[in-house]
């Protein structure tokens, strides 16, 4: 009979260990990714990052139904002509990861209050526009459309006397996002 040392029969016990994790998180790995894709895709999609990607002179895509078409949303929130809002929530969207453990995988989604934290209001450092979206954001009434070099998004600005009747229209965004896919990525053995 042949003695294998023990530092060798430790190697190749863990050898065959890491063969055997590779082969069971090959298809975890795809169904992962594919749903991780799916999951930026979707908030690419919504009506909301649609209107807020078409920047501040946007006067033809206004779908969100936030302000009822009345205005632009990327200038009601008050964003600089320059910025570039979605880009923090599809860093965090795309940070989501799984980690191979005893038990399967754990996978680390960011939370809505993660994302809240990453889209301060322009104005109210203390806000997020991403959960106004869900809540409601006050001076829609206030709002000219008119071109001016006082405004940060050079396309509209908050006049001090009311100028319409409308009200802004909150819609689920980013929570029922995450709440979904939380859900899908359980699903995943």
């Amino acid at each position: 009979m042949v003695k294998i040392p023990q530092s060798l029969q430790k190697e190749l016990a863990k050898k065959s260990v890491d063969k055997n994790k590779k082969e069971v998180s090959k298809p975890f790995e795809k169904k992962f990714d594919e749903l991780r894709q799916q999951m930026i895709s979707e908030f690419l999609s919504h009506p909301v990052t649609i209107e807020i990607l078409a920047g501040p002179n946007n006067r033809t895509s206004r779908v969100s139904g936030t302000l009822s078409g009345k205005a632009n949303l990327f200038s009601f929130i008050g964003f600089s002509s320059e910025d570039n809002p979605i880009e923090p929530i599809i860093e965090l969207l795309e940070s989501t990861s799984y980690k191979q453990t005893k038990d399967g995988f754990k996978i680390t989604l960011p939370t809505a209050a993660d994302i809240f934290k990453v889209t301060p209001m322009p104005w109210a450092s203390g806000r997020s526009w991403a959960k106004g979206i869900e809540s409601g954001i006050s001076g829609l009434g206030y709002l000219l459309n008119k071109r001016s070099s006082s405004s940060r998004s050079g396309s509209a600005f908050q006049n001090k006397k009311r100028v319409r009747s409308d009200n802004f229209k909150k819609v689920p965004y980013i929570s029922s996002l995450i709440n979904k896919y939380k859900k899908e990525f359980k699903k995943i053995k």
